[in-house]
C-alpha cells in the first residue's frame, strides 16, 4: 500500500475525521489516512460507502453525522477500515494531499462546557493566588467544577486570534481601566464531543461512554488581566468568551479506546453519581510549542499528559446532566488547563511564568505572557510521543481592534 506507507502520524486503524473545502460552498467530511485525506462523499459515489448517506457527508459539519448515533459510527467505521486496510492504490478524486487541504473547524458546537479537571493546575493557581491558605477551594474534590462557555467563539485551527479588550484594575489604582489585554494566555486542553441525550434524562457515569462521538485538541485562550477583575463572583466572562480554537481533527472514541488508563484515586470519594468501579483517562501525550514573533522556529515550552487529570469526561457528563440539562449532538466539553507538577509540565503561561514574575526565555526572546505576532501550536499523540497524531491547534496573535487600542480610565 504505497499511498499509505512510511507515516505513523495517521495510521491505518486511527482515521480521525475532519470537515475539509472541497470548494466554495462544499464543505465534506474526511477521514485523515497516512498523508492523505480520504475524501468520503466521493468514496460515497462510487459504491465504497453505503452505510451512511452521501448528504450526510457533504456537509460543513460533522453534526449531521454525529446525530446518527453510535450504531452508524460504528457501521461506518467498519467499512471505512475494510477499505483502508484492503485497498491498493486508490482512485483518483478519492484522497487529496493533507498538507495542503483546507480544513475548516470540524463541528457547530449548541453548547461549551469548559472545567477545570486538573488538580496540578488547580493547585499551581491555589498557590500562586492564596499563599496563606488551602491551595484548592473546598468544593473542588468534590465536584467537577465548570462554566459555560460561548460557543459561537470556537474557530478552526489557523484562525488568528485578536487581542481581547476588556476592563482591568491595577492594585495600585483606584478605578478599574478599559483596554487591550496585557496578560493573554494560552490553555492547554482536551475536549470532547457529545452526542445527544434524552430531554431532562441525566447520563450516568457508567452510560457516558454512549454520548461521546470523539477527541479533539483545545486551546481556551484567557486573558488573565481581564479575568483577575471580572470572575468574581460570578466566574470568567470576558477574558474567557472571545476565542478557543480546537484542533481540525476529531479521534473516534474506537480509536482512543485503546489508550485508556487508570485514572488517579479520588479523596475523598465522590457522591455516588460521580462513583464507579472504574475510572478511566486517556492517556494523551501533549505539547505546546510557541514561536514569538520574530522567531525563526517554534521551541517546545510544555510537555504533559492527560493521563493525570483527577475529573474524567465521564463524570464531567454526569455531572453537567445531573440537573436534567440535556446534551445535543455536536456539543463540547474540555478539560480546563492540563498541568503536571514541574515548571516544564504545566498548560498555561501564568503557571510557568507565576503570573509574569519570572519570563521565560523563548526561542531568544523573553516572554510573560503572548505578544502580537506570537504563535502558539498544540499537539497531542495517543498513547505516548510516539503515537498516533491528533494533529496541531494553531493560533495566532494578532492586535487589538483599533477601537480598543487607547487604555481609558473613569475620571
Amino acid at each position: 500500500m504505497t499511498w499509505l506507507s512510511g507515516t505513523t502520524e495517521f495510521p491505518l486503524d486511527h482515521l480521525p475525521y475532519g470537515i475539509f473545502q472541497h470548494g466554495p460552498g462544499d464543505g465534506r467530511v474526511c477521514v485523515a489516512v497516512g498523508n492523505e485525506i480520504l475524501d468520503l462523499v466521493a468514496c460515497a459515489d462510487t459504491g465504497l460507502l453505503d452505510s451512511v448517506d452521501r448528504e450526510v457527508l457533504r456537509t460543513p459539519t460533522l453534526n449531521p453525522l454525529i446525530d446518527l448515533g453510535p450504531d452508524a459510527w460504528q457501521a461506518l467505521r467498519e467499512e471505512l477500515l475494510q477499505f483502508v486496510l484492503t485497498a491498493s492504490e486508490p482512485s483518483p478524486g478519492l484522497t487529496h494531499d493533507r498538507d495542503s487541504a483546507q480544513l475548516l473547524v470540524p463541528i457547530k458546537a449548541p453548547d461549551y462546557v469548559d472545567f477545570y479537571s486538573s488538580i496540578e493546575h488547580a493547585t499551581n493557581l491555589g498557590r500562586m493566588f492564596r499563599p496563606d491558605g488551602e491551595p484548592l477551594l473546598a468544593n473542588w474534590r468534590h465536584i467537577p467544577i465548570g462554566y459555560h462557555g460561548r460557543s459561537g467563539t470556537i474557530v478552526a485551527s489557523g484562525t488568528p486570534i485578536q487581542r481581547p479588550a476588556g476592563q482591568t484594575k491595577d492594585p495600585t489604582a483606584d478605578v478599574p481601566s478599559f483596554g487591550p489585554s496585557k496578560k493573554l494566555d494560552i490553555e492547554l486542553e482536551l475536549g470532547a464531543v457529545l452526542y445527544r441525550s434524552k430531554k431532562n434524562d441525566p447520563v450516568s457515569v457508567a452510560d457516558a461512554d454512549q454520548h461521546v462521538f470523539g477527541l479533539v485538541l483545545v486551546n481556551d485562550w484567557s486573558a488573565r488581566d481581564i479575568q483577575a477583575w471580572e470572575y468574581q463572583p460570578l466566574g470568567p466572562f470576558l477574558g474567557k468568551s472571545f476565542a478557543t480554537t480546537i484542533g481540525p481533527w476529531v479521534v473516534p472514541l474506537t480509536s482512543a479506546d485503546r489508550f485508556r488508563v487508570d485514572a488517579p484515586e479520588q479523596s475523598p470519594a465522590p457522591l455516588h453519581y460521580l462513583d464507579s468501579a472504574e475510572r478511566r483517562n486517556f492517556d494523551i501525550h501533549l505539547t505546546v510549542a510557541l514561536q514569538p514573533s520574530g522567531a525563526d522556529c517554534a521551541e517546545v515550552i510544555t510537555t504533559t499528559t492527560s493521563a493525570l487529570l483527577y475529573w474524567t469526561f465521564a463524570q464531567q457528563i454526569a455531572h453537567m446532566t445531573s440537573n436534567g440539562a440535556d446534551l445535543s449532538s455536536g456539543d463540547l466539553i474540555a478539560s480546563g488547563t492540563i498541568s503536571g507538577t514541574k515548571a516544564e509540565e504545566v498548560g498555561s503561561l501564568i503557571e510557568r511564568t507565576e503570573n509574569g514574575k519570572f519570563p521565560i526565555t523563548v526561542a531568544g526572546h523573553e516572554r510573560a505572557f503572548l505578544e502580537d505576532g506570537d504563535t502558539v501550536i498544540l499537539e497531542g499523540r495517543l498513547g505516548g510521543p510516539t503515537g498516533p497524531s491528533m494533529g496541531q491547534c494553531i493560533g495566532t496573535i494578532s492586535p487589538a481592534a483599533s477601537a480598543t487600542t487607547t487604555e481609558t480610565r473613569n475620571p
